[in-house]
């Protein structure tokens, strides 16, 4: 077992919180000394409360998803004696009413293109059951139904 930590910081600066003028601006903060400029999507936030250059929860989960993916397909098909060059995924995520009622991310659509070394390649049924088994592998996509437990601290 193993335990994956990211700190998520947030900031009011000068700004006034109880108009809900604030910004939505944040920083994820992850071992090695990582900085990842986040945000609430512009999509739902307006501009200039949110921001458009950094990352939002939603991007960073659809991307999770593919990398992971990614990850488990390479080292499947390296397994199998294949080289892979490229791997490129234009993964979708769509944020949309659930059976409840309420927005969440109610499908990702993952889109890879990979491109193997000289004579490589595989048909389309062989390339297909190799991402099925790197889906089954993922371990992100096998979490999509974990627990999210709060445990808040009063400072």
């Amino acid at each position: 077992m193993s335990e994956h930590r990211a700190k998520v910081e947030w900031l009011r600066g000068d700004a006034d919180f109880s108009d809900d003028r604030y910004s939505r601006a944040h920083r994820w903060h992850f071992d090695g000394g990582i900085e990842v400029p986040a945000s609430a999507s512009p999509q739902l936030v307006p501009l200039p409360l949110s921001s458009a250059a950094a990352v939002d929860p939603e991007e960073a989960f659809v991307a999770s998803l593919s990398s992971c993916h990614m990850l488990w397909f390479l080292s499947l098909a390296r397994a199998h004696g294949l080289v892979v060059d490229c791997y490129v995924d234009n993964a979708l995520g769509v944020l949309a009413r659930d059976s409840a009622g309420a927005l969440a991310i109610t499908r990702v659509m993952l889109r890879p293109e990979v491109t193997f070394a000289g004579a490589g390649s595989l048909d389309a049924a062989s390339l297909e059951r190799l991402h099925a088994a790197a889906h089954e592998r993922c371990f992100i996509a096998r979490s999509v139904r974990s627990e999210v437990r709060c445990e808040p601290v009063l400072r």
